[in-house]
């Protein structure tokens, strides 16, 4: 396909690194995140979420699904910013090349998972078909009692495909925002973003939904921490303004980090919010969910809005970017991991040693996650690859997808704890 030449003159517009291509330092707070839910999900079967500031600290933890639905934001909407910002015509992408990938992406080494929790855990062979078929087409989060044992944590993934099913809409919803209009695409967002948070604040059960659903788990509550990382694909696709300056300095970036710790601690407050894994009230929650966005766009912003040349030593390192590649297998298989990782450390549950259950839990998790990445997501991977070239195009001189590209275009799903947001 031929290129189609930009009608936006402005040199400066997509200049940042991140507005395209890989970034290797997302790839490192990406394995930072997947490790925090892990962090999460043992300090609640360990009892050691609760009862003091630094068992608060490992309870809200799961804040870093914030993170990964703002990196999911991020990924997925800079093709779209940058082509608004050019000024081009159409879609960024053709929405059945990109829904496809989606699949490709997620549901390979998702259905292993989902037929490793089935096969393994003996008592899920009582859940009823309905449950299965939910876990199984990520609809868990619309179905009542759908979650089970080894998948609870998939929610975030249901609402994950909430997202990637909505976003061709929302890119034909800011059609007409584009080129010196574009201006407005980050008001518009940022104001969605806001108006969000009062999802919580409705009275839905005394309005008709069914109270066997989970308000607060459905894909509207956490529209603000996707918005938070298209505001930041809008900022990078864009000429480098005010908040890029700030993000511009090596040391700026732990200006941004500290004030995301402040965001974080402020949840860990006991005054403030509940402890542990609790269903909140509807402000509690919003609240919550707002600090969240804040976390996860301070933590983001260094990065995506970085100039080029700027380096993050730890999360750029070579050790960081492999556990970033394997953070979706460390996603889906820990909750099923930590469900034998008692039995392998001889420790009951709730029963305390947490650095010892966390210890088996995340090497087992890492090298399974590592078999799932090379067994299963890269070869899927290239299978769409090759199909997505089509029968008309000579892979002899399409060139080969750079595999890290490919991988962080997809935004490995979210991944949290279901029941810090429901009982």
């Amino acid at each position: 396909m031929r290129n189609i030449a930009p009608r936006t003159h402005d040199r400066h517009v997509g200049s940042l690194p991140s507005a395209r291509g890989f970034v290797p330092a997302l790839e490192g707070l990406r394995a930072v995140a997947a490790f925090g839910v892990l962090t999460t999900h043992v300090a609640f079967q360990t009892a050691s979420n609760t009862g003091s500031a630094v068992g608060r600290v490992w309870g809200r933890m799961d804040l870093a699904v914030a993170v990964f639905f703002a990196l999911s934001g991020f990924l997925l909407w800079r093709g779209h910013a940058l082509h608004a910002r050019r000024d081009l015509p159409g879609s960024a992408r053709p929405a059945g090349n990109y829904l496809r990938s989606r699949l490709v992406r997620i549901m390979p080494a998702y259905l292993v998972v989902v037929a490793a929790a089935f096969l393994l855990i003996p008592r899920n062979a009582l859940s009823p078909a309905p449950a299965w078929l939910a876990n199984a087409t990520l609809t868990q989060v619309f179905v009542p009692d759908s979650l089970v044992e080894g998948l609870t944590h998939a929610w975030s993934l249901s609402v994950e495909m909430s997202f990637y099913l909505a976003l061709p809409l929302l890119w034909w919803a800011l059609l007409r925002l584009r080129g010196p209009a574009a201006r407005w695409r980050i008001p518009v967002i940022a104001a969605v973003g806001a108006l969000s948070l009062g999802w919580a604040l409705v009275p839905w059960y005394a309005l008709g939904l069914p109270e066997s659903l989970n308000d607060q788990l459905l894909p509207p509550a956490f529209a603000s921490w996707f918005a938070a990382g298209m505001v930041l694909a809008e900022l990078a696709a864009a000429p480098p303004g005010r908040l890029a300056a700030l993000a511009r300095h090596r040391r700026s970036r732990w200006g941004w980090w500290a004030l995301a710790a402040v965001a974080f601690l402020a949840t860990t407050v006991p005054g403030w919010f509940t402890e542990g894994f609790v269903h909140p009230s509807g402000p509690e929650f919003a609240a919550r969910t707002a600090l969240g966005a804040v976390v996860a766009f301070c933590l983001l912003a260094p990065i995506t809005l970085a100039p080029h040349g700027q380096r993050f030593a730890v999360l750029d390192s070579a050790v960081m970017g492999a556990l970033g590649r394997w953070s979706y297998g460390v996603f889906l298989w820990h909750v099923l991991v930590l469900h034998f990782a008692f039995q392998i450390a001889f420790v009951p549950l709730f029963s305390g040693q947490m650095l010892l259950v966390w210890l088996v839990t995340a090497a087992v998790s890492t090298v399974v996650a590592a078999a799932s990445y090379a067994l299963v997501e890269v070869p899927s991977g290239r299978w769409f690859s090759r199909s997505a070239r089509g029968p008309r195009e000579d892979p002899r001189t399409a060139g080969p997808a750079d595999p890290r590209t490919e991988g962080q275009a997809a935004a490995s799903p979210a991944q949290t704890s279901p029941a810090s947001v429901s009982t």
